[in-house]
Formats: C-alpha cells, structure tokens, sequence
C-alpha cells in the first residue's frame, strides 16, 4: 500500500527481497518499480519512504520495521548506519557469502553468456573484523553532526573530526571512535592524533575553503607486526608539524615507519606526491609463505593479509604449475602473485603500468633469492604485443588480475593470438570480468570458479576463474 507524504512517497509493509549491488538491498514497489533501500536485510517487511524517484526505480529509506529478518544480526559498530563503510554488518556472515556468491554467478551468466561449471564454495575469511592492513582517515574541522546532535540545542564547541567522508558527500567527515576494521594499535593512534592536535590547536583541513593543516592519515600494518603512520598536511609548519610528529614517535615507539607529506594541491591523493621520511625506515615488510615484501607508502598490496594468501594459494592451485612452464603475470603489481608462484613455475614474466611499483617487484625478488621472475613497466595494451612475445617466448600460463574495470579489449586481443593453454583470470569485480570471459569465449571455456571473500561486512567479492583452451 502506498501513500503520499508532501512529494515523497511512503511505502507500507514491504518485504526486502535480495540484497543488490553496492551493499544496498531490494524491494518491490506496489507499482512494480524496483525500490533501493541501504541499512535493511533480505526478509526484513518495512514501511519505505522515498527519496528519490526514477524510471525503472526508487532510492529510499526505511522509516518502520514490522518484521525483522531471520538473517540479521546486531552490529558491532557504533557508527553503523552513519558510516558508510561496513553495509553489510546487520547480516549473518553465512548470508553475505550467500549473496556474494550469488552476485558472482549471476553476472557470469547475465553478463558472460557463457557455459560455467559448478562453483567451488566461496571461500570466507577467518577474520570477519580488524582484518584490513590499511586505513585511510580525513580530518576535517567541521565535522559531521549526527540527528540527536541537531536536534540538542546544546552549541557545539568542538567540530573537528579524524574519520571517514560520508558517502556520497565529500566534504563531510564522520568523526570516528572505534573502527572495527584495522586491528589496534590503529585506534589508539588515530584518537590520540585527534586529541593532542585539538589540545595543541593544530588547524583540521577545511575542504571548503581549502584552509588549515591537517589532511589525512594512513596507517598500515603488516602481518609481521611492523607499522607504517602517514601524516598529510595543506601546508608546511616546521613547529606545529614537528611537535605533532614528535609525540606520535615517543608515544607510539612500535612505529617502523613514521611519513609525512606536504600536499598543497586541491586533491589529496598522494600517488604525484614527494614522501618525507621524518623516522625509521621509508617502508614496512610483509611476509607471506617465506617471502618478503616491502610495502612503501605508495605500494598497492591486498588489502587483507591473511586472505590474500588464501587468494594466491588458489590462484597458484589454479594454474597447476609442474615447474616446466613461462607464466606471463599481467597487472603485476608489485610481483606478489608472480613471486608466490614462481617456485612451481620454469619462468615467470611480469608486467605493470606503474614504474615504482616495479622497482618494488624488482627490489623484492631480490630481497627473496628469486632468480626466474623479471619484470617490465609499460600499459598492458602496448606493451604486451607480438615483438614483446618473441623476445620473451610464448607463455603456457598466463595469470591476470586487472584493476576493477578489467582488461583492455587490446589485452584481451592480444591474450587470444598469443593462445596459451591457461589463463587465470583474478578479478575484483566480477560484471567486468564477465565480459571479459565472453569476449574469450570462442577460444576458451571457463572449468573452474570460486569467489573468494577478502571484505567481510562489505558487498565486494573477488573471483578467481580458470580459463583453459577448448
């Protein structure tokens, strides 16, 4: 039943049917639209208002909950609902990987078109919180104010904020406590940051007016216990600069690398920006199966440790390597896949855009003993050609993991001539990595897939595929 409320509309007693892309689930209006709403669980029956009105759509918000799902669960968080980072965190652990397996194989099919085998279980993560080795957190000095804030007419003193953006607004910030996604002492650093700079009146970034000195903070951790602390400021003051630095060094001295940038621009990403070093070492390492890699503060590394070496043991498995084969790993990053399986592998090629992520690749074989990987910059769809080929051989396997809009058509052309007996096909989004494998179907059929969660209380999904030759 629907009724109108000034120009929004309010549905009655809907039941939520699925949960849909982007964490958000799904419902059906009386009127047969499709209705989005974020915060609620498949089996869930809510009155709905709406938001926003489209064609084939509504965007809304559930306003009364007259039956719960038998699949929620309280959420742990604090700042669930608020925060738009772990939408999924009302649901049972069993359901999200329920409903990410479903994802992956509805877009395969609707997507790829293409014949699949049965899927191996999706494989879940041991850790379904404190799980991510990097965060990244924004200061602000006009903080997001929650409704029961608002609605006190007490006045606020204190606006300064050290958290995440909002969704979708991207000059609000949420100004966190407790964040259940990077394992401590990455709380006790980001509060004490937000204390003594607040005590200390150092200026929180206004992103409005791009005034003050605090931007961002990036801690990472790696499994080997080392730290990494970054510190991103609008501006340059040796003294408010310093004296902050100096008390995160003395009262945080686990600390391996402590980093600060000075970043004027009107973005505050880091990638175009000079790294000052201000203590220890300007990298952290990262062990996996023996190995080590040094992880900089540009470095792209998965992003869960302990299920990225779940990800690479089937994507080794995957491969089926006997030691006799030239593998070809494309989007090669900083050669983490190519070294993890070069042991089983004759040769192993890798190739990636990003110049400094190969001197990472580079500079770890070394550290790793590792004699049979070598790696090349250059973008996939120009460097991977048929001159590349004959200086380097034809590869028997080829392992790609593509950034989330998948490979360059080129690529994938390329991939078809060159005609190896196995492709492995690792991908973090799975609609384009569907239209990848059509594309290759005509050549190659698809005999083995299993999702893989590296994301608990999120909707992503990563997903490993076996292409082998027909």
């Amino acid at each position: 039943m629907a009724r109108k409320k000034t120009d929004k509309i309010i549905f009655e007693n809907v039941t939520v049917l699925d949960a849909g892309a982007k964490g958000v689930s799904v419902a059906k209006a009386d009127d047969g639209k499709i209705i989005f709403i974020p915060n609620v669980v498949p089996g869930d029956v809510v009155d709905v208002q709406t938001f926003k009105k489209r064609k084939a759509y509504y965007e809304g918000k559930a306003i009364r909950f007259h039956n719960l799902s038998s699949h929620r669960v309280e959420p742990v968080c604090e700042h669930f609902g608020v925060c738009g980072g772990c939408k999924w965190q009302n649901m049972k652990y069993s359901q999200q990987l329920f409903y990410k397996n479903n994802e992956v194989f509805n877009n395969l099919k609707r997507i790829g078109k293409i014949e699949l085998p049965d899927f191996e279980p999706i494989l879940g993560s041991d850790k379904q919180f404190f799980y991510r080795n990097k965060m990244e957190f924004s200061f602000s000095d006009s903080r997001w104010l929650t409704e029961s804030e608002i609605q006190n007419d007490d006045a606020i003193s204190n606006r300064n904020a050290l958290g995440f953006h909002i969704p979708k607004m991207w000059d609000k910030i949420l100004d966190i406590t407790k964040c259940h996604l990077q394992e401590d002492p990455s709380n006790a650093i980001r509060n004490e940051i937000k204390e003594f700079s607040t005590k200390h009146e150092i200026p929180f970034f206004n992103a409005r007016n791009h005034d003050g000195l605090l931007r961002t903070l990036m801690i990472r951790t790696a499994s080997t216990g080392e730290l990494m602390v970054l510190i991103q400021f609008y501006k340059e003051d040796k003294t408010k600069r310093e004296l902050l630095l100096n008390f995160v060094a003395e009262r945080f001295p686990q600390i391996t690398s402590l980093l600060y940038v000075i970043n004027g621009k009107a973005n505050d990403t880091l990638y175009d920006q000079s790294i000052k070093l201000f203590k220890g070492r300007d990298y952290i390492l990262e062990s996996m199966e023996g190995l080590q890699f040094s992880i900089n503060a540009k470095s792209f590394y998965q992003t869960n440790s302990e299920q990225a070496y779940e990800l690479y043991k089937i994507t080794r498995d995957f491969a089926g390597l006997t030691g006799n084969e030239l593998v070809y790993d494309l989007y090669t990053g900083t050669g983490t896949i190519a070294q993890f399986v070069s042991k089983k592998a004759k040769k192993v090629i890798g190739v990636e855009a990003v110049p400094e992520a190969i001197a990472d690749a580079k500079e770890n074989a070394k550290r790793n003993n590792i004699t049979n990987c070598e790696f090349f910059v250059g973008d996939m769809k120009e460097v991977f050609n048929a001159e590349f080929i004959a200086t380097h051989g034809k590869p028997d396997v080829i392992i790609t993991d593509p950034p989330r809009d998948g490979m360059h058509a080129a690529v994938v052309e390329q991939i078809m001539k060159i005609a190896p007996e196995k492709v492995v096909y690792v991908s973090c989004n799975s609609a384009t990595q569907a239209r990848d494998l059509a594309l290759m179907d005509s050549l190659y059929k698809v005999t083995r897939v299993r999702p893989v969660d590296m994301f608990p209380q999120t909707h992503h999904v990563e997903n490993v595929v076996l292409l082998e030759k027909k």
